[in-house]
């Protein structure tokens, strides 16, 4: 008789869409959505297909990227009338070269939306922002708003883990983002790109996500979920399918990943999957 093997479990994988971004417009892709209105249809499809959380970009009348309240609300309410709390929506403060780290946190302050992704080189560039970033955080833990962190390079995940020691970060750990690619040619990512990410020495957060760019994003968030984390596609940073082919929408490209995932024995989580493994990560101090 052959010996008994034991597997380990790991655990549902989070598939995050990122469907617009700050930068891309419809001259890119026609299915990419701008208005409240698209925005929720988007979010329907993509959860359809496996989504837990919805990364939401919201623009001005000319298509710019904006920082807005008003505007974050309006879309907020568009996707809450199709698919309730079934998606973890997450605002984000991207600068895109149009906002400091004052309008950035404020909006989230306006806001107070369920999840928010801070960019640690945009919120806290240096050691002068780090107090008023430390305060940012306490509100967000005091207000139940999960942050999650940018992280572009391993050197920001190294200063990250530095600010948790000195006590800066108010949680016992924090989710973050691992975004690859972002300094390579024509920002083309691989899947070995995220080895720098989780090198021998490179501090181990509870929860990860990997987003990449370009048709290889698929490979990258499976080798990322393969190693316990989660994942982040969409048209923000891809538009392509894993055979190079136009993805016809966001939830084409988020049930491409959902069948990957299905393939190497794994099971997508629901967005109340991904709040309860959040709470299990982050308490704060």
């Amino acid at each position: 008789m052959p010996d008994a093997v034991v597997h380990q479990k790991l655990e549902p994988v989070a598939i995050a869409v990122a469907p617009n971004g700050g930068r891309r417009t419809k001259v890119d892709h026609p299915a990419l959505p701008i208005t409240a209105d698209e925005q929720a249809l988007t979010a329907a499809g993509c959860l359809e297909a496996g989504a837990a959380m919805y990364h939401c970009h919201v623009r001005d009348g000319e298509g710019r990227h904006l920082l807005d309240a008003g505007a974050y609300a309006d879309v907020i309410q568009a996707i809450r009338s199709k698919v309730g709390e079934r998606l973890v929506i997450q605002i984000t403060t991207e600068a895109v070269g149009r906002y400091g780290p004052q309008e950035q946190m404020a909006v989230v302050r306006a806001v107070r939306p369920e999840a928010a992704s801070l960019a640690l080189g945009e919120l806290a560039p240096d050691a002068t922002h780090e107090a008023a970033f430390a305060d940012f955080l306490a509100f967000m833990a005091c207000e139940k708003i999960v942050p999650q962190i940018i992280l572009y390079h391993p050197d920001e995940a190294l200063r990250l883990h530095d600010m948790m020691r000195r006590g800066i970060v108010p949680f016992d750990d924090i989710p973050v983002l691992y975004v690859l690619g972002r300094y390579t040619p024509c920002q083309r990512s691989a899947p070995s790109d995220l080895l720098p990410f989780i090198a021998s020495g490179m501090p181990r957060f509870a929860h990860f996500m990997v987003c990449a760019f370009g048709a290889q994003e698929t490979a990258c968030v499976s080798a990322g979920a393969l190693l316990g984390g989660h994942a982040r596609v969409g048209f923000e940073n891809n538009l392509h399918l894993p055979d190079g082919r136009p993805a016809g929408d966001n939830a084409e490209l988020v049930a491409s990943t959902a069948t990957a995932l299905r393939a190497l024995g794994l099971s997508h989580a629901t967005a109340d999957d991904l709040r309860a493994a959040w709470q299990r990560g982050m308490q704060a101090n």
